[in-house]
């Protein structure tokens, strides 16, 4: 199990995320805000009525997005960490940065991505490492993270992308 750093427990002592607006974090504070469940690094998809479905950054009109249990190629199923984090945007091209600047278009988030919630006003949820020590395990025991759910990009036919549609991300505890 991993140790806490001296600096992720400063973090944590300050409780800065209830004080600090999500566009005045720095850094350090912006990484820490992930809760780390890696449903961002599934596959989703539009579905706006036309014959193809596609990758999006931005919803239109009546488009309606799907998760599906499919993850990244990159994703680390035990930790659900990326492997190649630092270079994961030239690799993944249709992988998403978050930032300060594209925050307010976060649809593509599922309700249970702390970015999302405190953007929208709400708390950080009881079960985020920020509330318990910085660490993962009441994430992962109350099923918000992706783990044990989901299937690498590399083993299934991204063919039947369609059959692999999942409600679970939308999920939220608190």
């Amino acid at each position: 199990m991993a140790k806490v750093s001296a600096k992720m427990n400063a973090l944590i002592a300050s409780r800065y995320w209830e004080t600090t607006p999500l566009t005045q974090m720095d850094e350090a504070q912006w990484e820490a805000i992930c809760d780390g469940c890696a449903k961002c690094c599934l596959h989703k998809f539009i579905d706006d009525d036309v014959e193809e479905a596609h990758f999006t950054d931005t919803a239109k009109g009546e488009e309606e997005m799907f998760f599906t249990d499919i993850v990244c190629q990159f994703l680390h199923t035990k930790t659900c960490q990326c492997t190649e984090y630092e270079n994961r945007t030239e690799l993944v091209p249709h992988c998403v940065k978050l930032t300060q600047a594209n925050l307010p278009e976060i649809f593509y988030m599922p309700p249970s991505c702390s970015y999302r919630r405190l953007h929208e006003g709400k708390a950080l949820a009881s079960w985020h490492p920020l509330l318990n020590g910085g660490k993962a395990h009441k994430m992962h025991a109350e099923g918000m993270s992706v783990r044990n759910k989901i299937v690498s990009e590399l083993d299934v036919n991204m063919d039947e992308f369609e059959e692999r549609i999942v409600t679970w991300p939308l999920n939220e505890l608190d």
